[in-house]
């Protein structure tokens, strides 16, 4: 057998507590793929190059977007492609995926090494995101689409049911631009730098606006550091609560 293809064994207190998991997800998963969707690149790095949970991650991230997007298809027959994309694109993100995580305590189960462990990765949203993503993958590969569209909708309902008003929140940068262009204060300018190792990156962007910085943000990627930038620079421009 390749290295490629072996499994983690879990820690004794994770494989005691799987069932909690279980339970919490809803629903039991093949052993093999849950130990797996749990399994960080850096545990699996320590462990001498054991399956990690990124492959799972790929296909939970496609069977989620197609699992939300008819949802919204089929919810919202009146919302246009630009409104439906805006919704799911706040529905998928990595903020409301770790929502789910922590939701479910998520983190207390993810296989991590010792260096990710000591820096609060079990408290890090690209982590509980990525995690997330691997169990909906674990879910489609044990039970196939229409049992993993119930879990996912389970577990989103929350956000599914506030859809519409989290679409339009979402997407800062378009809400900033246009209220700058109509108030005429110039074209907002960002600015995001990274720090810390690559495994651990941050970003911190600024907002620009008139030559003055108007709003800044911080995330754990330049996407969405950005937008907290904007979001930031339109609350206080506009004074929306």
């Amino acid at each position: 057998m390749s290295s490629h293809s072996r499994k983690a064994a879990p820690p004794a207190a994770v494989n005691s507590q799987i069932a909690d998991l279980m339970g919490a997800w809803s629903i039991e998963l093949d052993p093999d793929l849950a130990v797996t969707a749990l399994t960080h690149r850096s545990f699996a790095f320590e462990m001498g190059g054991i399956e990690h949970n990124e492959r799972l991650e790929f296909l939970g991230d496609s069977v989620l977007s197609i699992v939300v997007t008819e949802y919204l298809f089929k919810t919202f027959p009146s919302e246009s492609e630009a409104q439906l994309s805006r919704m799911r694109g706040a529905i998928v993100s990595e903020r409301t995926l770790a929502k789910v995580a922590r939701g479910i305590h998520l983190g207390d189960f993810i296989l991590l090494g010792k260096g990710e462990n000591l820096t609060g990765g079990r408290e890090r949203d690209s982590i509980l995101c990525d995690t997330t993503e691997a169990m909906i993958g674990a879910t489609y590969l044990t039970y196939g689409l229409e049992t993993t569209r119930k879990v996912v909708e389970h577990h989103l309902k929350p956000f599914l049911d506030n859809a519409v008003q989290m679409g339009r929140s979402s997407d800062y940068k378009t809400t900033l631009q246009e209220y700058c262009s109509h108030e005429g204060l110039g074209e907002p300018v960002y600015e995001a730098i990274g720090s810390g190792p690559d495994h651990a990156r941050r970003f911190h962007a600024t907002v620009t606006i008139g030559g003055r910085v108007a709003g800044e943000g911080d995330a754990t990627s330049k996407k969405n550091a950005t937008a907290a930038a904007a979001r930031a620079a339109f609350l206080s421009l506009s004074g929306a609560n």
